[in-house]
């Protein structure tokens, strides 16, 4: 063993799930496989697994995997993306995934070039740029995406292609956004209010896989498309106007 000391900076890779079993094993041992790598040009710390409630057995499989569980029992990806964040005491750079194992962690050097050379702040994987397999964004999903870039755009100045799940960002940077939204409006609020905070947001072409298993908790369900199409919305205007209240339909959502 060298006693060289590792001057890399430390990253957590944090991953929310909910009912996400039988693909968060397999999801664990490649990010394992790519944080093994001693050219990777940052050592990963920890891959923390956020249990959101889950009902089957994602807590038990990520652990024999290898991750660090962290147990948010409150219902919210915001909030459990939040949980894992704040539980990465020690981390320097967050690494943001999801659990379904539809996102490559082979490909988290390509996200964190820009970050480490200085040219970007927060680095944001973009399934529309890059190559996804059919079937693994459906129709809504894409809409969803245009959607919400041409807003993002409109409000912000901010020109994206996707507010894809995949993204690095130092974690005081995060941390000092001041994030509200604790359901699916976390991903397009951390875009608004970078930009807003000045921050400099940037794209990189990822690749990207049908999930693992099961059904979408969002894409593969009319109803809950449809709120979480509102709650982003939400997010942007909100972003913009820090003091506006939360609906009342989306409050119970929201509670601590």
């Amino acid at each position: 063993m060298s006693d060289i000391p590792d001057s890399r900076p430390t990253a957590t890779v944090v991953i929310p799930c909910l009912n996400e079993g039988d693909a968060i094993g397999g999801l664990v041992a490649e990010v394992l496989a790519v944080a093994a790598d001693p050219n990777l040009p940052v050592r990963v710390d920890r891959v923390l697994v956020v249990d959101n409630g889950s009902t089957d057995h994602t807590a038990a499989s990520a652990a024999a995997a290898g991750a660090g569980i962290v147990s948010e029992p409150r219902r919210g990806y915001g909030r459990a993306c939040l949980s894992g964040v704040l539980a990465a005491r020690d981390a320097d750079i967050i690494v943001l995934m999801d659990g379904d194992r539809s996102d490559q962690p082979a490909e988290l050097p390509r996200l964190l070039e820009p970050l480490l050379a200085g040219e970007a702040d927060l680095v944001i994987g973009s399934r529309i740029m890059g190559d996804y397999e059919p079937g693994s964004l459906l129709p809504q999903q894409i809409f969803g995406n245009r959607v919400a870039t041409f807003f993002l755009r409109l409000v912000f100045r901010v020109r994206m292609t996707d507010i894809g799940p995949f993204r690095v960002i130092r974690r005081e940077q995060l941390l000092d956004l001041g994030m509200r939204e604790m359901t699916y409006g976390w991903s397009i609020e951390m875009i608004a209010r970078a930009a807003k905070s000045g921050l400099r947001v940037r794209e990189v072409p990822v690749s990207y896989r049908k999930r693992a298993a099961g059904e979408s908790k969002v894409s593969g369900n009319l109803r809950a498309s449809v709120k979480a199409g509102y709650r982003i919305m939400f997010a942007i205007v909100r972003a913009k106007r820090d003091s506006l209240p939360l609906p009342e339909e989306l409050a119970e959502d929201q509670r601590p």
